[in-house]
């Protein structure tokens, strides 16, 4: 059964208690932090209606009338429902079910995936980051493999919290790194950053494109280009 929020002022928030085990434990909680493994069953809709109930109050700062304008009178709900369960989940919830195989057949091939379609926000401004994701995989006997579609679940519960590109992508290495074994493993991803479109220098134009290298593709220069020959780097 759900934990129900107190009424009494002097009890902490969810938020609070959620906080008190994450530094009970020293465990980071950054914005690009998974902190799923500190939050108890029922807490996590607990954590929508704090959300919700602060949201209302920056609506009331902005001079907004949510009570009387019909388009803005369940935004605050809707955004809280939209961080803990949408554009943040790879915060709040475990990573999805992956089940590895053995490598049977001993496969030493590349293996590309992508593009991937990736949706994140910017840390810095919580605005939109949209583009894409290529992978590269170089396997050995010892590697374990993984189905298409995890590939594409697991990018997407590492993307979907705010960060930054260059972070994000370093993430989703480790994560396949530690889940795979492979001897090599790339990650390249261009993205849109709407903190550069939306704000600021309003640049419609400007995409971000980093890569990260593990392994074999660090070390042999043909492989690396062998992957990168793969996808085509610009998009019309």
């Amino acid at each position: 059964m759900a934990n129900k929020s107190s009424s009494n002022p002097d009890d902490p928030s969810v938020s609070q208690k959620i906080r008190a085990r994450l530094e009970a434990n020293r465990k980071r909680f950054n914005a690009n932090d998974n902190i799923s493994a500190f939050i108890e069953p029922g807490e996590l809709d607990q954590l929508r209606d704090e959300i919700a109930d602060k949201m209302k109050a920056l609506l009331d700062s902005l001079v907004i009338d949510t009570e009387n304008d019909h388009n803005t009178q369940d935004t605050a709900r809707r955004v809280a429902k939209m961080y803990l369960h949408e554009v943040f989940r790879g915060r709040y919830h475990a990573a999805p079910a992956v089940t590895e195989f053995p490598n049977v057949s001993h496969l030493n091939e590349l293996i590309l995936v992508g593009p991937m379609t990736v949706r994140s926000a910017c840390s810095h401004h919580f605005c939109p980051i949209m583009g894409k994701v290529w992978i590269g995989v170089m396997p050995n006997e010892h590697s374990n493999l993984i189905g298409l579609s995890k590939y594409a679940r697991l990018t997407d519960w590492v993307m979907s919290r705010p960060q930054i590109q260059e972070e994000a992508i370093t993430q989703l290495a480790d994560l396949l790194m530690d889940k795979m074994r492979p001897d090599g493993l790339a990650v390249v991803m261009e993205a849109d950053h709407f903190c550069m479109h939306w704000r600021g220098v309003k640049d419609m134009d400007s995409k971000m494109t980093n890569s990260v290298m593990r392994g074999s593709f660090l070390k042999n220069s043909a492989l690396r280009l062998e992957f990168l020959s793969l996808f085509p780097k610009k998009h019309s």
